[in-house]
């Protein structure tokens, strides 16, 4: 008997269990938005790796102010 568990794809995620979203609504671990993070399973790989190459310039913006 095949597990279904088995054929299911990876899914790359920036989440380091960290999750607190500021006052922004931004995740203070991951820095993903509440949006983000609630449609991350329905988004493809490109918009995944979209948003996933765009986390350390938002990092450097929240830890300028």
């Amino acid at each position: 008997m095949s597990d279904p568990a088995r054929e299911l794809e990876a899914i790359e995620s920036p989440c380091i269990g960290v999750c607190r979203l500021d006052e922004s609504g931004r995740c203070l671990g991951c820095f993903r938005t509440a949006a983000e993070i609630g449609g991350w399973l329905s988004m493809s790989a490109e918009q995944r790796r979209e948003i996933i190459d765009e986390l350390p310039q938002r990092a450097d913006r929240l830890f300028d102010d």
